[in-house]
């Protein structure tokens, strides 16, 4: 056993990326997870791309994002032989996650009742797009729709007339999260209970749960908030600058940080229009083009180092390539090297944990379609004595 759910065994039924990405937190942790896939298909996001790597441009760097650290079956579902196949499974599995719209997994034999009859112990995470309930419970549910239809892009923009959804597949991941720690929490409630239960959430709960001061702005303060490009809606200055080559990220949290900011940009913090965060809100257009004023004067490397001399919160922005080149990104472990049955040697984005004093974790690469059948059928056979 190694991690700190080294002694669980992770069912996963799921595909595209929530229920996939809950599995891969569990995996990072040390689960056996076990990957359900169509024969001959797979799993939906084997198929999306660009871009597609392998000597036969054919394995989607999509699906290598969210399923390493799982072995992968090959059955179908409908057929006895799944069938069969599941109820072993559940009977040796301490969790199982699906991704399926309402009432599908009833249909295909396995309602929660008859899982928990195969196994009281089994935890089942249900991932949905809106809720399993309610007047909508059945809708099918995509990352782009639920960032819409939960207010995400409302949030996201340069002004309430442009929306934008959030470059990553924020719902989807955020479900898989939130689908991830449900899960712990019910494996931990199992140890005093004996018995399992089924754990909820939906792209719609992910979303909404991550409002925080955008939802009470409205809840209690009957304001509706709206997208403000790279500027922060209630705090000044906090965002993104631009000076002689480029733009500079500044955060500015408190009136003692604000006084070390405008000292050096030579801006006397005590005007009144902003000597205060509400004033300086209040005058944020200004203040914005007072500060790039300065700015202009010299280059990003000229203002971080400034900033930082004074301690203030700045940063670059970076792209996706030099994040993975930074060395602080590689000093955390968020880069793991596995060995990939076609590909050979890869790096891929690491879990975000890191627990003291424990080694770091060996990775297993995203299976092949139907990699482990023999495996799992033998590892069956070994369980149930």
């Amino acid at each position: 056993m190694q991690g700190a759910l080294g002694d669980i065994v992770v069912l996963d039924l799921s595909r595209a990326l929530a229920g996939p990405h809950a599995a891969q937190m569990l995996g990072d942790l040390g689960a056996r997870v076990i990957k359900i896939e169509q024969p001959g298909t797979g799993d939906d996001s084997r198929g999306w791309g660009p871009p597609f790597v392998g000597p036969g441009g054919d394995i989607s760097t999509y699906f290598l994002a969210a399923n390493r650290n799982k072995w992968s079956v090959a059955v179908d579902l409908k057929s006895a032989e799944g069938r069969g196949l599941i109820e072993r499974l559940v009977r040796q599995s301490d969790v199982l996650i699906e991704n399926f719209r309402t009432g599908v997994l009833d249909r295909l034999g396995f309602p929660v009742e008859r899982l928990h009859e195969l196994n009281p112990r089994l935890v089942v995470l249900s991932i949905t797009g809106f809720g399993h309930d309610g007047p909508e419970g059945g809708r099918p549910g995509y990352d782009q729709i639920a960032q819409g239809e939960a207010g995400l892009m409302s949030l996201t923009g340069p002004s309430s007339d442009e929306p934008y959804r959030v470059g990553a597949s924020i719902a989807d991941l955020l479900g898989g999260i939130h689908g991830a720690y449900g899960v712990v929490a019910a494996l931990y409630e199992r140890e005093r209970t004996g018995r399992g239960r089924v754990v909820r959430t939906s792209l719609l709960a992910a979303v909404t749960g991550v409002h925080s001061y955008h939802g009470t702005a409205w809840t209690v303060g009957g304001q509706v908030q709206r997208g403000s490009g790279n500027h922060h809606v209630s705090i000044a200055p906090y965002g993104a600058f631009r000076c002689a080559d480029g733009m500079v990220q500044i955060a500015v949290a408190n009136d003692v940080q604000w006084r070390k900011v405008a000292t050096l940009l030579d801006i006397d913090p005590d005007i009144p229009k902003y000597v205060t965060n509400q004033e300086r809100f209040a005058h944020r257009d200004e203040l914005i083009a007072d500060i790039e004023r300065v700015l202009a004067k010299n280059d990003r490397a000229h203002w971080l180092a400034a900033l930082d001399g004074i301690g203030i919160p700045a940063g670059a922005i970076r792209s996706i390539d030099e994040v993975y080149t930074w060395e602080q990104t590689r000093s955390q472990g968020l880069l793991v090297e596995v060995d990939h049955p076609v590909l050979g040697a890869i790096e891929l984005p690491g879990p975000p944990l890191r627990f003291d004093g424990e080694p770091p974790m060996r990775h297993s690469a995203p299976p092949a379609l139907g990699q482990h059948n023999d495996t799992v059928l033998t590892w069956l056979e070994e369980r149930e004595g």
